[in-house]
Formats: C-alpha cells, structure tokens, sequence
C-alpha cells in the first residue's frame, strides 16, 4: 500500500505560544525564517505524499495565501495538490479530522498536525497498516522522563491496549500525532458534528469488534518536536536549520 494523501490539522490557535509568537496560528509560527509548516510539508513531501488537505479554522487565510504563494505550481513541478477544509466554528480535533475526510480521495489517509514533526517513515507505516487490515494506526514515539503526554500501551498482535492519563512517566510511549486513517470507516462511525478524534474516537474503539481490533500502534524512534510551548518553540530554531 502506498500513502500518496495527507490531512495536516492547521486549525490551532497557538494560545501557549502567544508571548512568542502574537496573533498567528500555532503553524504558522516562523522557525529560521517560515513557517514551521512548511517543514512538516517539506518533510512529507520528500516521503511521498503528492496531495495534502489543510483541516484549517483560525486566521484560516493567512495559511491559504502563504500555501498558494510557495507550494504551488508552478513554483513547485511536478505540483503538489493542495485543498482546504475550513471549519466555520471549532469542530474539534475529531470534528476537523471528519470534515476533511470528505474531501479525501484516497482509501487510506495520513493524519499530520501542522505544530508537531515526527520524521516517521510513511512506507513502513502504511505497510503495517495494511498488514494489520487496521482502521486507524498510530505512530508511537518512546520518551523518558516527561509530563507532557500521555502514554499509550500496545498489546503482543500491536493493537492499542489503552491510554494513559498525562503525569510523569520515567518512559513510555507517545501518540505522536502521526496516524494511518482508513477515511470511510471513520465517516461511518455516525460520530458528532463536533468530537475529539482522541477522547470519542480513538478511546471508544480499542475493544476488539467481530472483524478484530480497529486501533494499531507502530513505534517509530525518530526524530520528534511540538512546538506547542515556548521552549520547544525555542529548540526548534536550534534544530530545525535551513536546507
């Protein structure tokens, strides 16, 4: 199985960020002189992907314009498509994921968060999804001695056992916000207008159904930043140096 499309949440208001970086969306806060999506773009470019949809919603136009000013053709050939998926009123993190999911094109979809880079390799990810027959597959990072997250725990076939609450871990495993979405089964879940993918999607389809489990879990020890805090905002300028 092949990735070729990508729904990048680019919806967030950056309000952590706010000292740093006033008055622009999360994604678009500049690191080494452009916005910090265009190296999560970049990146998945390099690794496949030839068309990406924007889940979009706060000062949505500032993305489109500077999508339209440097990722299009014919400043880019062979051209990468773009669409925009906008939400009129915060939908959530599940909410935007579903919208945009109507605009898919492709079987399978990568789900990306435009404030978060995690250099996973897209071939291995999308031939263990397929392997699997999964309906959603996450991507895992291992980290130590954190607070900021979560863990996820992953049964022996890799299938995702249960999540844990955010608290200090001396290790674990992370969603890194990187996942395989398999879009119409998510559009058939009958899910709400306005839900979280993580909370009422992810949570609430672990147990297995008749056909097996839904939700894997591949662990990738790769490179890995949020910018959601100041201080990672601030390595990022550090790490991330221009190509």
């Amino acid at each position: 199985m092949n990735l070729r499309e990508a729904i990048v949440l680019a919806g967030g208001l950056g309000t952590r960020l706010r000292s740093a970086v006033p008055d622009l969306p999360k994604c678009m806060a500049p690191v080494n002189g452009k916005p910090f999506i265009a190296c999560v773009i970049d990146y998945f470019r390099a690794q496949g992907i030839e068309k990406f949809i924007l889940s979009l919603g706060y000062r949505h136009e500032l993305i489109e314009q500077y999508i339209h000013t440097q990722f299009t053709y014919p400043r880019h050939e062979p051209a990468t498509a773009f669409s925009f998926s906008v939400e009129q009123q915060p939908l959530g993190t599940g909410g935007g994921i579903r919208l945009a999911c109507e605009k898919a094109t492709e079987e399978n979809v990568l789900v990306l968060n435009g404030d978060t880079l995690f250099k996973v390799y897209v071939q291995e990810l999308a031939n263990f999804h397929a392997s699997h027959r999964a309906a959603c597959t996450l991507s895992l990072k291992p980290m130590q001695n954190f607070d900021r997250y979560g863990v996820v725990s992953l049964r022996e076939d890799a299938s995702v056992l249960d999540f844990k609450e955010k608290r200090f871990y001396k290790e674990g495993l992370i969603n890194g916000g990187v996942y395989v979405l398999n879009a119409a089964s998510l559009l058939a879940k009958g899910l709400p207008e306005v839900f979280s993918f993580e909370k009422d999607y992810l949570e609430q389809y672990l147990s297995p159904k008749a056909g097996g489990h839904e939700i894997y879990g591949i662990v990738q020890n790769e490179y890995f930043i949020d910018i959601g805090i100041p201080a990672d905002y601030e390595r990022a300028q550090q790490e991330l140096l221009p190509v």
